[in-house]
């Protein structure tokens, strides 16, 4: 299994904070955000880390990346209205690294404190997409994110992505089991002129043609977009 990193966005919410430093190297706990999505990576034995970035950030990862077994791509792209979306990176790297392997994808601005591996196993007993959820208990905060209803079984019945009135608090935790298979559908999703920028508008469309999954999880986890996230973030970890 390989693992890719989106971390080519802007932050344009955290300027001027992330207007010339990517929001992926801002410090928490002494430690990059980043850096912490890495260590939770490892933790579950990956063969590989693939973090890709932007053109105005590649240094930075680059420079940060040198003693930590990550290879990092940068998309070319240069400015927010150019990029390609996290759904657009996430071809890019695999093109540019020729994978062929189940991939786990994990947003570059997470943060939590839960251990990956138990929903890798789900994964693996389902053989299907399977996205790590958390129970946020905010409404207004999941309005700006993916919220999602699921079954008995765990299965996605309803996925919305910044939904105005979202009918759950549990929302997609940044975290994306894929088997390898699957990649082929974020291909055809881009091809039929789909919203390329967010994983869950991806995720919306797949859940009406196959089944996708979700492991729910306990513990604590922030999104960082927004500079008060960020600052109780820091006051947590």
């Amino acid at each position: 299994m390989k693992a890719i990193i989106p971390a080519a966005g802007y932050a344009t919410r955290l300027y001027p904070l992330t207007k010339n430093f990517p929001k992926g190297l801002l410090e928490v706990g002494n430690k990059p955000i980043v850096g912490h999505v890495v260590d939770k990576i490892r933790e579950i034995g990956i063969d590989e880390i693939i973090l890709v970035t932007n053109s105005r950030y590649f240094p930075y990862f680059e420079k940060w990346a040198a003693n930590q077994n990550v290879k990092v791509v940068d998309d070319g792209t240069s400015s927010n209205e150019a990029r390609l979306g996290q759904v657009g990176d996430i071809l890019f790297a695999v093109d540019r690294e020729k994978v062929d392997d189940d991939v786990l994808i994990v947003s570059g601005d997470n943060l939590f404190d839960f251990s990956l591996k138990e929903a890798q196993v789900f994964f693996m007993k389902k053989k299907a997409v399977v996205n790590a959820l958390f129970d946020c208990k905010d409404i207004d905060a999941a309005k700006e994110l993916g919220t999602v209803v699921v079954d008995s079984s765990s299965r996605f019945v309803e996925f919305f992505e910044k939904s105005p009135e979202p009918k759950t608090t549990l929302v997609s935790a940044g975290v994306y089991f894929f088997p390898k298979e699957k990649i082929r559908l974020m291909r055809q999703y881009v091809g039929e002129g789909n919203n390329a920028d967010k994983i869950g508008y991806f995720l919306a469309w797949l859940r009406k043609k196959e089944p996708v999954f979700g492991y729910k999880y306990g513990g604590r986890w922030f999104d960082i977009g927004i500079r008060d996230v960020l600052d109780k973030a820091k006051k947590v970890f």
